[in-house]
């Protein structure tokens, strides 16, 4: 082990080294990785032996490749050895001369999770929250369910209304001329729902199937794309077909064909239990989330930025995820919106930094309390992963390692034992 120095604020520095002995094991790596590459007269290329290219070319031919081939594992059984953990990429010199005699010495500055004292995280005062599910709450979710098994039937005999679905050819026009993204054709429209932009949908109301018709609207100044915001627009629309949604009728027969319930009271029951259920879920997540924000801001940490950028970059990952499920990408959605990368860091910057300090302080609790994460709770995990995703267990531990799961219950027990020490008011 090394003398590590702190050399700044979360920034520590050390020494470490490699063998001669391991040095050798990279030339040697380093010569049958590049040898192939390499001519040397007298010999067909990739034949020539490592002693006689040294001797060619200087013994420091394969320095660099060898470096980088053992640099990795000794930087990463320094750290361990001496207990440090890093939350960036480190600078790293070499120290002296490179030697085959003697080996490589490499220093190394690099930021790390920073130091802190916890504040107060026992007996913490909080808002305890519960949730009751009242008779609207019912009533919406089965109009939900009313919503999901109606039908569209076409209006053959009247202009459209609100409400109507209205199905579209449109173009837009700003001065005369077509615009960019203003252009589309068999779109479903719902007149009322605001999709697009204050007054259009207002315009078409007692217009007709084949109408053609002229919209004048005006961008709202906040609009997202630049040369449009404020400015007055003619949109040619041609109204292709009306329709509306026919919601089934509410009586036992609904109930059968939407559920296995038999009347309409029992899927009411139903849908109180689901409810109820999912109510007390989200109570005990946000009285978590009370308790949790309460020790939080009892401790004062001073986060390393590398560490808050990681968790934007994560975030910022997390949504391009997001997007791709629904058929789009991050870089499509930023033409779209006119959103950049630094717009996404500066929206995210806050909520990163409460995710990380929340973090670092669970992790400190866990290790203050010596909260562990026993094999039977992996298993449990496990079997839990498995029936949520509809896998075998021994599948789903193919994809989930143990480390991460051990980490998830040590989380989950460190929140409960916050839970169970707080004073609710």
């Amino acid at each position: 082990m090394s003398t590590v120095e702190k050399v700044d604020k979360n920034v520590v520095s050390f020494e470490f080294s490699v063998s001669a002995e391991e040095f050798e094991t990279g030339i040697e790596k380093a010569y049958r990785k590049n040898v192939g590459k390499i001519n040397v007269q007298g010999f067909r290329k990739g034949k020539a032996p490592r002693k006689i290219i040294e001797k060619y070319y200087g013994a420091e031919i394969f320095y660099e490749d060898a470096i980088n081939i053992v640099l990795p594992d000794a930087y990463d059984k320094a750290v361990e050895e001496n207990n440090i953990f890093p939350v960036d990429q480190p600078e790293i010199d070499i120290k002296g001369e490179i030697s085959k005699e003697n080996g490589i010495t490499f220093t190394a500055k690099v930021t790390v999770k920073p130091e802190f004292e916890l504040g107060t995280y026992k007996g913490v005062k909080a808002d305890k929250v519960s949730h009751r599910t009242l008779k609207k709450d019912i009533d919406a979710e089965i109009e939900k369910m009313r919503e999901r098994n109606s039908r569209m039937v076409t209006v053959e005999d009247r202009a459209v209304q609100k409400d109507d679905i209205a199905n579209i050819d449109y173009e837009g026009f700003v001065d005369g001329v077509a615009f960019e993204g203003g252009k589309g054709e068999g779109y479903d429209l719902t007149i009322g729902s605001g999709q697009f932009i204050p007054g259009f949908e207002d315009q078409l109301i007692g217009k007709s199937t084949g109408e053609d018709v002229e919209v004048n609207v005006t961008f709202p100044e906040e609009y997202h794309a630049e040369d449009l915001k404020g400015k007055a627009a003619v949109f040619k629309v041609k109204i292709n077909a009306i329709k509306y949604k026919e919601l089934p009728e509410l009586d036992d027969e609904f109930a059968k064909d939407v559920s296995e319930f038999d009347t309409l009271e029992d899927l009411k029951k139903d849908v109180k239990e689901k409810l109820s259920a999912a109510g007390k879920e989200k109570a005990k997540h946000e009285t978590e989330e009370n308790v949790v924000k309460a020790v939080c801001d009892n401790t004062e940490i001073d986060i390393p930025e590398a560490m808050i950028n990681s968790q934007i970059e994560k975030m910022i990952r997390d949504f391009d995820m997001q997007l791709r499920y629904q058929g789009l990408n991050l870089e499509q959605y930023m033409k779209y919106t006119g959103f950049t990368v630094d717009t996404f860091k500066e929206q995210y910057k806050e909520e990163a930094t409460k995710n990380v300090k929340t973090s670092l302080i669970l992790e400190k609790v866990c290790e203050v309390e010596d909260i562990k994460a026993t094999d039977a709770d992996v298993e449990k995990e496990y079997n839990t992963l498995a029936e949520q995703n509809g896998m075998k267990v021994e599948d789903i531990k193919k994809y989930i390692n143990e480390a991460d799961v051990k980490e998830r219950i040590k989380a989950q027990k460190t929140i409960q034992f916050l839970v169970d020490n707080a004073d609710f008011k």
